[in-house]
């Protein structure tokens, strides 16, 4: 359970506080599929930046799977990142000398698992989002959808408990981005991840059970 009281971030730019988010009060149940849109600007990425531990915020409470973010050392933060939230970015942040099966299994290794099994489980993964004839692929070799999918497996492969998406669709066409949408509705049927999407479509926000809309920093009724 994903759990946030009162939460606020404010952005100093010079002489001018720019509020992202204002008293926010969220509870998230645990294998629950949340959406949160609004127009650009209104607090969704920073949102979800909280959320994951990416970034502290200005006041409140955020608790995650037990875990008072607030009251978490550095290193106590960055194995929380590394173990329990699994990240998909709009812009996919694959690293392009390696092959789509070097950077599924990346996250393995930094966690500690031999070479041979983070190579098994990428490739299980890999399978799991349609990408085993391309895992020998560099990112430049394969499409913007194919690259999508790889970075959702590198996302799932330390089966955190929640999975993070900033506009996951963002950079890609209506077709490719369906497909992208409907495997995150069966990874989340199949796993049961807490899977949390931000997005400012709405066909992308229909595909999760709930979806919260924001509007200058806080949450629309």
């Amino acid at each position: 359970m994903i759990v946030l009281r009162e939460v606020s971030k404010t952005y100093q730019r010079g002489a001018v506080a720019i509020h992202a988010l204002r008293g926010v009060n969220l509870v998230i149940e645990s294998g629950e599929f949340l959406a949160i849109t609004g127009k650009s600007g209104c607090g969704k990425s920073t949102l979800l930046h909280l959320i994951g531990g990416l970034e502290p915020p200005s006041a409140g409470q955020i608790v995650v799977a037990g875990r008072d973010l607030s009251r978490l050392s550095e290193v106590e933060l960055t194995l929380f990142r590394r173990d329990l939230v699994g990240v998909v970015f709009q812009t996919f942040n694959l690293l392009p000398l390696l092959t789509l099966e070097e950077n599924v299994a990346l996250p393995r290794v930094l966690q500690g698992a031999s070479f041979h099994q983070a190579r098994d489980e990428a490739r299980q993964w890999l399978a799991e989002v349609g990408l085993s004839d391309r895992r020998q692929h560099k990112p430049h070799q394969v499409s913007g959808g194919e690259m999508q999918r790889a970075a959702i497996a590198r996302a799932l492969i330390n089966r955190p408990a929640v999975i993070l998406a900033d506009e996951p669709t963002g950079n890609l066409d209506s077709g490719t981005g369906a497909g992208i949408l409907e495997l995150f509705a069966h990874l989340h049927q199949h796993h049961r991840h807490t899977v949390i999407i931000v997005t400012h479509a709405p066909e992308a926000a229909a595909h999760a059970g709930r979806v919260l809309r924001l509007h200058d920093g806080q949450i629309q009724p």
